[in-house]
């Protein structure tokens, strides 16, 4: 049964009861408005109405001005105007400014209950849509965030493989334990001063933590060597590079950084190896993990020489700038104070077991 609340709005108080008294009858619970300014007054007041009937020819404030204040208040409340048959044109106005419809005086009981069923069907249709969409946003944003989340676990399980890879190759080449987190970490460090993307910082940290990966397929004999290399020997371990890349290109989430290992012996000058790739056609992050690949180095123990201090290792990325390095990411480097690399320095050699270091959240708070 209906019990939908509607307000009935005209200057005669005789117009009011019929109308009020047909709705009535057909169980619709009804409030009465003498003037625009009443109606709005009730409205403010916090009543809340499915529908409002509202003549047109009224004095003070007439129906289109009523119209116009609800139609901004109450955009879901339909109006149907009610006027004379001379007002015909601006009842048609009226709809244009957002009336539901019209009834032309005199009307039959039937034609007004039709008409308020229309109303009240379109408000409940378009109500109903709307949670519709309102509930199809929700389920799209929930099932977009369980696809994120998703992603991300993912990913997470990628990095701890890849971090696993990492130590099982400073394990194979003892003499660089450590040597891919700290790399990795100097160059998040320097990516993060250039103001680079965390989503590109993500692939080049990828790229700069698995530069060596090709090595797993050298010969422990030759990797291993504690003397020099023969000629060959130097041929079979520049082939790493090529190796690594190999490996990784398969991989999707993996063939960005695949550039990174392909490129990471390239110098910008061009004397690199192995492709001889010059300035910008080495990938950026190859060119970023360069300075802090011989960062790491000079700063490490060898068996043929001690570790030299970070003002050498400064002192010689200076020199070799346009040469073995892009001068524009050298000019940041040395603008970058030195607590950085020894705060780095110490906290990943301090330990081993911790999330990867090309994490987003990555260690060091860089």
């Amino acid at each position: 049964m209906p019990s939908e609340r509607i307000l009935v709005v005209d200057d005669e108080d005789s117009i009011r009861e019929i109308v009020s008294s047909m709705l009535a009858s057909a169980n619709y619970q009804c409030r009465q408005a003498a003037s625009g300014l009443e109606a709005l007054a009730l409205l403010d007041s916090g009543e809340e109405f499915e529908l409002m009937l509202s003549d047109l020819m009224m004095a003070g404030m007439d129906g289109i001005g009523l119209l116009e204040r609800t139609k901004e208040r109450y955009p879901d409340m339909p109006v149907v105007m009610v006027t004379a048959v001379h007002d015909i044109s601006v009842a048609l106005t009226a709809i244009r400014n957002g009336a539901y419809d019209y009834l032309l005086k005199p009307f039959e009981r039937e034609q007004l209950l039709n008409t308020v069923r229309r109303a009240l069907e379109n408000r409940r249709l378009k109500l109903e849509n709307r949670a519709y969409q309102t509930n199809l946003e929700s389920l799209v944003q929930q099932r977009t965030d369980q696809l994120r989340q998703a992603l991300s676990n993912l990913e997470k399980s990628y990095d701890y493989t890849l971090e696993a890879l990492g130590d099982a190759l400073d394990m194979k080449d003892a003499e660089t334990e450590g040597h891919s987190r700290r790399v990795t970490a100097y160059t998040i460090a320097i990516a993060r001063a250039m103001g680079i993307s965390k989503e590109e910082i993500a692939v080049i940290a990828r790229g700069a933590f698995l530069h060596d990966i090709g090595k797993m397929a050298i010969p422990d004999a030759i990797l291993r060597k504690p003397g020099p290399l023969t000629p060959d020997e130097v041929t079979i371990m520049k082939e790493h590079s090529f190796r690594g890349y190999s490996m990784l290109k398969r991989i999707p989430f993996l063939q960005e950084a695949a550039e990174i290992v392909y490129a990471h012996q390239e110098k910008f000058d061009g004397s690199g190896y192995p492709r001889g790739l010059k300035g910008q056609e080495i990938p950026l992050g190859a060119r970023i993990f360069s300075i802090a690949d011989t960062l790491d180095a000079i700063r490490s123990d060898r068996p043929y020489r001690p570790a030299r201090p970070l003002a050498a290792a400064k002192e010689e990325i200076k020199n070799w700038s346009g040469r073995q390095f892009d001068p524009e990411i050298v000019g940041v480097f040395l603008a970058m104070p030195d607590k950085i690399w020894e705060d780095l320095r110490e906290q990943i050699n301090a330990s081993i077991h911790h999330f990867p270091v090309y994490a987003s959240g990555a260690k060091g708070g860089l």
